[in-house]
């Protein structure tokens, strides 16, 4: 695979073609994910449930995320890598800074913010820095004690206009692309059309301009027996991880992931 650059990523959605992303925290799956032709490795802090099993992503600290993202590094043959800043690791500006030049230095080609609007200011600073950022907006992890847990946001009307305004006020700032989670599909439909960049989705519909899962869950593997709404089991009927991934490449590019079954409705 030729190397997945943020001009490639524009170049798909104006196509109207796919995006893939997954989930990765080590070499090994780098490289198998990339011979799938996944185009965007994410180090997600999801490592801190499926990697360090605890009951949230809140303790995962940068020199973990540093840490897998160099790994990842060394495995990757082509694929954008994105790295999520951990909680609390970018409430100042100096300590964004700080927490994204480790994440750079390790091998991260874009950052992954969760918030909204407010972030607008970071994102621009560190557009100016070389250093894109990628916004997750809609079920935030790291916000689940606010939320009151896992839950869809976005539905009713009120909210639905605030996402796409904080999506709008997020591309003007510079944001090289959105991250979409838990979110109703005709919102996400909506928010994708409205910008220009690319709109990635995790339980957000069809009509975002790529989608994302989480490795352990795409291959049937979770520690508490529940399975997201959103995910589907890619090992099914494989006979290898390898074959698992493709298929969720695959299935991703020809549109049959996800299925109607997978969305939320407002």
């Amino acid at each position: 695979m030729s190397d997945v650059t943020l001009t490639t990523l524009l170049e798909l959605k104006q196509r109207g073609e796919k995006i893939t992303m997954l989930t990765c925290y080590d070499a090994t799956f780098a490289a198998t994910a990339c011979a799938a032709g996944v185009e965007i490795l994410l180090i997600g802090d999801s490592l801190g449930m499926v990697l360090q099993v605890h009951d949230s992503t809140l303790p995962v600290t940068v020199a973990d995320m540093a840490y897998h993202t160099a790994a990842v590094k060394r495995g990757n043959k082509g694929a954008l890598i994105l790295c999520d800043l951990p909680f609390m690791s970018a409430a100042t500006l100096e300590q964004t800074y700080q927490s994204c030049t480790q994440l750079m230095q390790a091998g991260a080609h874009m950052v992954k913010l969760e918030g909204g609007a407010w972030l607008a200011e970071p994102v621009r600073l560190l557009a100016e820095r070389g250093i894109p950022a990628c916004v997750h907006l809609g079920l935030t992890p790291q916000s689940v004690n606010v939320f009151g847990g896992y839950k869809v946001q976005g539905r009713g009307e009120q909210q639905a206009q605030k996402m796409l305004d904080d999506a709008l006020a997020l591309e003007q700032a510079g944001a090289a692309m959105l991250l979409l989670e838990c979110v109703p599909s005709e919102l996400a439909a909506r928010i994708s059309r409205a910008v220009g960049i690319p709109v990635i989705g995790i339980g957000a519909g069809s009509d975002t301009d790529g989608q994302v899962l989480v490795l352990h869950d795409m291959l049937g593997l979770s520690l508490s027996g529940r399975t997201p709404k959103f995910v589907r089991n890619f090992m099914q009927g494989q006979s290898s991880i390898a074959d698992a991934i493709s298929l969720y490449s695959r299935s991703v590019k020809d549109q049959s992931f996800p299925a109607a079954e997978h969305e939320f409705r407002a």
